[in-house]
């Protein structure tokens, strides 16, 4: 899984009509359940993101049910938006391939995935909705729900037991309480959490039923001074007043995980791979490391997240549209949907699933805010408002040095506008 998604700058090509392309074989035969016998199917994969007992055994059976072979392409993070861009606008496109969840609305726009609609209806009744969302584009399904991650709190058990704090906070107020606690009674930094981990800060803005941008007219613009974000912008002052992170920094810069490996932090907000980060740079540290859902305001509510992860797409160039649809529903069935999750400890597309994460704790404390998180706005134009200097960013910064949330948003509207405006 790519650890940072951002949005597709843009698709080259033609747009295809799915009615056009018909089929399966590219040669206008008939495609009944010997009718792909002598097809091979080319799916994309990221690095990282299929194990390979995963590939082996939907091959497999994809092989046995339809008579056609399927080839997985391993594809790397770096230099992706390009190459899926100019394969799309190919004649030989993949016909499967994995694309980031925040990626999706840009593709989906200028024409390179085909529709998907009827087979949402086929097989995708129960997945959960929040993690459907970048599926869809102007009503449509584009894309189906593949797998997903989200922040969770880390903490150091040893600094809890410490500070005599004995169970887990279930509330975002007792989280606050809790790390106070360890403020006063020990010599540990109650939290790190340096000023930009905007994506935390997204969390937050979810949480609170706000949106980062809105619409004026027939374009979008920036909504920072919304007093829903800006509630999220003061919650996220609050927890970072109790840390000696750097405010113009972000989570990456050092690296959190490094910082933690120390021993004297209390927890961080981050992703459940980040406590490998910790171990290499601390080996002693493992054994003492804990992780629980980011607490909303209630108990039994997890805070809004920000939800990474990845959907299947088909090309809308594709020759084999009825054979790539037949790889989706086996590909997203329980079984191999299931086994994914499993595997590699990934969020699955529906709630009945998350049974395949047991014992792997970062991904039982991720799960329960898979349903109430979201993800920056899925709009095409959003690509260019996280390139850096990120406005969002210096918006956080400019709130924890001082100036009011309508101050910082009123600073950055122009860039923010401005990167909204650029053509795709």
């Amino acid at each position: 899984m790519k650890r940072k998604l951002i949005a597709a700058i843009g698709v080259a090509g033609m747009v295809f009509s799915v009615a056009a392309c018909g089929g399966g074989d590219g040669d206008g035969k008939n495609t009944g359940a010997d009718g792909f016998e002598g097809q091979t199917l080319t799916v994309w994969v990221m690095d990282g993101s299929s194990p390979d007992e995963w590939q082996k055994d939907l091959a497999k059976e994809f092989e046995t049910r339809t008579k056609a072979k399927v080839t997985f392409e391993v594809q790397q993070w770096n230099g992706i938006q390009q190459k899926l861009t100019t394969a799309l606008s190919e004649e030989n496109p993949p016909d499967v391939f994995e694309i980031g969840n925040t990626q999706t609305p840009a593709y989906a726009k200028t024409g390179g995935l085909a529709d998907l609609t009827g087979l949402k209806s086929e097989i995708g009744a129960d997945w959960t909705e929040s993690l459907n969302e970048s599926s869809v584009f102007d009503g449509k399904q584009y894309a189906a729900p593949w797998y997903f991650a989200n922040r969770v709190v880390l903490y150091n058990k040893k600094v809890w037991a410490d500070a005599g704090i004995e169970e887990t906070p279930e509330t975002r107020d007792e989280f606050y309480d809790a790390l106070k606690t360890i403020g006063d009674k020990t010599d540990a930094e109650p939290i790190y959490l340096p000023g930009q981990n905007w994506y935390h800060f997204v969390g937050l803005v979810i949480g609170e039923g706000g949106e980062l941008v809105r619409k004026d007219g027939d374009k979008h613009v920036s909504n920072l001074d919304d007093p829903k974000v800006a509630a999220a912008m003061e919650t996220y002052k609050k927890f970072q007043a109790l840390s000696k992170a750097p405010k113009d920094k972000d989570e990456a810069t050092p690296q959190q995980g490094e910082v933690f490996a120390k021993g004297d932090v209390g927890a961080f907000i981050g992703m459940g791979w980040e406590a490998g980060i910790a171990i290499k740079a601390n080996p002693k540290i493992e054994k003492d490391i804990g992780y629980f859902t980011i607490p909303g305001t209630a108990a039994g509510q997890p805070e809004g997240v920000f939800l990474g992860g990845s959907n299947l797409a088909v090309a809308a160039g594709s020759e084999k549209q009825e054979l790539a649809r037949e790889f989706l529903k086996l590909a997203l069935s329980d079984k191999y949907e299931g086994q994914l999750a499993k595997l590699n400890g990934v969020i699955p597309n529906k709630e009945s699933l998350q049974s395949n994460l047991k014992g792997n704790a970062p991904a039982e404390a991720a799960a329960p805010a898979a349903a109430v998180g979201g993800t920056t706005p899925l709009i095409p134009e959003w690509a260019a408002v996280e390139n850096a200097p990120n406005p969002i960013k210096t918006y956080m910064t400019a709130v924890l040095n001082g100036k009011s949330p309508a101050e910082a948003a009123k600073q950055v509207e122009d860039e923010f506008n401005k990167r909204l405006a650029q053509q795709q």
